[in-house]
């Protein structure tokens, strides 16, 4: 019987390759086209499509369950991965490099996709349920940690390779170059360390009658659970604030005083989240985690609600007062991060906690294809949204979507048993 490894050995990098290709996709790239020079609008719209394949990999996730183990998929889909970014980069110096990188981009975009049913898949079957509540602030705080890292300490490097050559470009293509060979590590590492439970297995047998049935056997048990329809407008509206704030954050910050942003550098940008964030968001995720372990997802639920949607009122701060001082922008950064990484502990474990029972792999998919498509369809709209009444009001505007988020949360029926110690 293999060795039981200590989870600490895999979790953290299994959920830093799962944040990474994201913020790649949908923040790095929005940092890369704003100093390429496409406009604010068109950059909305088109990275938010980018968000298509997490709405619909539910579609393929029963093929993750039937075909391999989810360990053979999560490795195969990082070195594919690695892959896809090289395309990226070498799209780049190319003059079409907007179509180029884009159709590169819908490639990290399905391939991530895939590699998150697997991961996630993977996780539930790696650990019992106390590790899994235990875990579960690690696991969204280093998922949060690749995201910050990808648009914080990346984005510096850009930017220091953008100041050094005068070549913004290949500053990129080497930004991306690195990503391609980051991937090709951890591929290499979690082939060798994710360990191999025994309730990971393929299909004994896989046919074209097995798959349909399986598949259509996996959305009715999904869509006929207990309590589905306030569960699914949970996954789909407790983000809401946030998925309009995501697409318009970096420009408000790079853009300049004179246009309601902050003027900041790209290397002042990458540093804030970069340092900064990740120290705010790497204790609240911590803290999220062990309070949930201890207390249950039931007991911790309002204020990490609190906690995800309240720390938004610093960007309405910021966007009033247009303070010129670093410190206090970093301040406010790990305010609404130490926040989020406390309040969404309890999205990822009630994600979990729906998803438990018969095809728990298919049905986690199901969750974040939902998930997906709540921040897909406002983020399209914010750059609009933004562009007529300017950022002040855009923030405001996202403060009272925060009540959305209360109302629907209100409406959750939890088991106070779920993720305790001993439960």
């Amino acid at each position: 019987m293999e060795r039981k490894r200590n989870p600490w050995s895999w979790i953290p990098s299994l959920y830093v390759a799962e944040g990474l290709p994201y913020v790649a996709v949908m923040t790095i790239s929005v940092i890369m086209y704003k100093r390429l020079g496409i406009s604010n609008t068109d950059i909305a719209f088109y990275t938010g499509w980018l968000y298509l394949p997490w709405v619909i990999k539910p579609f393929w996730s029963p093929f993750v369950d039937l075909i391999r183990t989810k360990r053979w998929w999560t490795v195969t889909m990082q070195f594919l991965i690695a892959i896809a970014f090289a395309c990226i980069a070498f799209s780049l110096p190319t003059s079409f490099f907007f179509q180029f990188t884009l159709a590169a981009f819908w490639l990290v975009a399905f391939t991530s996709a895939t590699h998150d049913i697997a991961a996630d898949g993977y996780y539930m079957h790696a650990l019992d349920d106390h590790e899994q509540s235990l875990y579960v602030g690690i696991r969204s705080t280093f998922y949060r940690i690749a995201t910050v890292a990808g648009q914080g300490l990346l984005v510096i490097l850009a930017g220091f390779l953008e100041e050094k050559s005068g070549n913004i470009p290949m500053a990129w293509m080497v930004t991306f170059g690195c990503l391609s060979v980051i991937f090709l590590l951890a591929a290499l590492y979690h082939q060798y360390i994710l360990p191999r439970p025994a309730s990971d297995h393929a299909a004994v047998e896989v046919k074209a009658s097995t798959v349909a049935k399986e598949f259509l056997e996996t959305f009715k048990t999904f869509f006929t659970k207990r309590n589905a329809v306030v569960a699914i407008l949970f996954m789909l509206l407790y983000r809401l604030p946030e998925a309009q704030l995501v697409k318009l954050i970096t420009p408000f910050m790079l853009d300049p005083i004179d246009k309601g942003g902050l003027g900041l550098t790209t290397g002042e940008v990458g540093f804030v989240y970069g340092t900064v964030g990740i120290i705010g968001l790497t204790i609240g995720g911590i803290l999220g985690g062990m309070a949930a372990a201890h207390g249950g997802l039931k007991r911790w639920l309002w204020p990490m609600v609190c906690a995800i949607t309240l720390p938004d009122l610093v960007y309405v701060y910021l966007s009033y007062v247009q303070p010129s001082s670093m410190f206090v922008i970093n301040a406010c950064v790990f305010v609404e991060q130490f926040g989020y990484g406390f309040g969404f502990t309890a999205y990822m474990l009630y994600l979990i906690y729906f998803s438990e029972g018969a095809h728990k792999t298919a049905h986690y998919a199901i969750c974040t294809g939902f998930m997906a498509l709540g921040m897909m369809l406002p983020g399209m709209a914010a750059g609009w949204l933004q562009e007529t009444i300017g950022y002040r009001h855009f923030f405001v505007w996202t403060i009272l979507c925060c009540l959305v988020t209360f109302i629907i949360t209100a409406f959750l029926k939890i088991d106070p048993q779920f993720g305790k110690k001993n439960s």
